[in-house]
């Protein structure tokens, strides 16, 4: 609706019936303020004033019947002279309608029109007596001087308005782009995130439904309380990511709501990629590590890790894409491997990340219909980085290369 007002100030119909107006105060006034030839018995009544009020009514319905208009301003004006009124030219009741045709795309129709009004009105006022070096050298110039720019400021109007509609057009698929990422971007989240925490609730609760069998009560609250810590983090993660996106998704209807006075290019691109990193990046870090091994420690494994990073370094969309893939690549161990040992590897290396999850279980293919690796490969690309996964002699690994700081 604002975007409405904003291309149409003013109501079409009103725009209409003051050009209307214009083009009949204008005419009206050429016949009232023209020399009449007495002699001849010729002089300006209702019938030439009605023709002023015909050409001016044509404007109203300009929008839904341009050719029409433009059929009916020619016939008319040869009618009017025809009929011996005052000389009012060509240029003033054509021009309007010519303008009014080429706004709504009707360039050669215009042309056209512009071409036979002209021809005609020279052929019969050479055929009238008047000198050829006048209407050449004068009236032929003038007119089409004024009919071509009635033509084109038409034209012009239109042109601009497409560009703003493609404009909107663009902006709007780009937005759709944006919302499409971020759903991306929170499909995996969920994915890595509750994945993670309902691998280690199933095992958990199996060591909890075992002690008690057992009458191991100790046992079993530990495996209690670990679940319940597990999920308290997980909530917490996905209370941060849905009160990001929330704020990510006001600053979005801010921008749209003065996307008409924005122009896009590469750079805004790549600042809207980094702006949906953030959103999700701000959530998980690398600093949460610790807690990641603690939870996969806490599920039998002895998990060991080897970090040779700055942290304040790396850019926070590196950040959480690296602990997302260390905490998918744990998920996976935890599932499918029936490991004992895992290793973790994060290091720098100049301007790139390189981390390593290892571990010496049982390998395997790589399942295609996953979407663990591929969610990981998916993630490390976007941020112009690399995952892959291959089996060892014992075990299997998973490594990731990414940049240590967004270009």
């Amino acid at each position: 609706m604002e975007q409405a007002r904003a291309d149409h100030p003013v109501a079409p119909w009103v725009v209409d019936l003051l050009f209307g107006a214009f083009v009949t105060l204008a005419i009206a006034l050429i016949i009232a303020t023209d020399r009449v030839d007495r002699a001849a018995g010729v002089t300006p009544g209702i019938a030439a004033y009605a023709f002023a009020v015909g050409f001016g009514a044509l404007m109203l319905i300009r929008r839904r019947t341009p050719r029409a208009v433009l059929v009916a301003t020619t016939l008319g004006l040869f009618a009017y002279y025809t009929m011996g009124y005052p000389a009012i030219g060509v240029a003033v009741p054509v021009a309007a309608a010519l303008y009014s045709a080429a706004e709504l795309g009707l360039l050669r129709p215009a042309i056209v029109t512009a071409v036979v009004v002209v021809s005609v009105s020279w052929y019969f006022r050479f055929r009238g007596g008047e000198p050829a070096a006048y209407l050449l050298g004068y009236e032929l110039i003038s007119n089409v001087a004024l009919l071509a720019a009635a033509i084109a400021l038409g034209d012009g109007v239109r042109s601009r308005r497409v560009i703003r509609r493609d404009e909107q057009e663009r902006l709007t698929r780009e937005a759709e782009h944006r919302m499409q990422r971020q759903r991306e971007a929170l499909a995996r989240d969920l994915h890595d995130s509750i994945g993670h925490t309902m691998s280690v609730i199933a095992l958990q609760t199996n060591v909890a439904a075992e002690a008690i069998e057992r009458g191991d009560g100790a046992v079993a609250a530990r495996a209690v309380g670990i679940v319940r810590d597990t999920g308290e983090q997980t909530m917490r993660e996905l209370r941060g990511t849905v009160r990001l996106l929330r704020t990510e998704d006001n600053a979005v209807n801010r921008t749209d709501d003065c996307a008409t006075d924005r122009k896009g290019d590469d750079a805004d691109d790549r600042a809207d990629d980094r702006a949906d990193d953030r959103t999700i990046a701000a959530v998980v870090s690398l600093r949460d590590l610790d807690g990641l091994i603690a939870s996969a420690a806490a599920t039998g494994l002895i998990v060991r890790s080897d970090v040779d990073t700055q942290l304040d370094r790396i850019s926070p969309a590196i950040d959480a894409a690296a602990y997302r893939i260390v905490q998918e690549a744990l998920t996976n161990v935890i599932r499918h491997a029936h490991a004992r040992n895992v290793h973790i590897e994060l290091r720098e290396d100049g301007d790139t990340l390189r981390l390593a999850v290892t571990d010496d279980g049982r390998g395997g293919p790589i399942s295609p219909t996953g979407h663990g690796i591929r969610g990981m490969s998916e993630r490390a690309r976007l941020l112009g980085g690399s995952v892959t996964a291959a089996e060892e002699k014992a075990g299997f690994t998973v490594s990731a290369t990414l940049p240590v700081r967004l270009a």
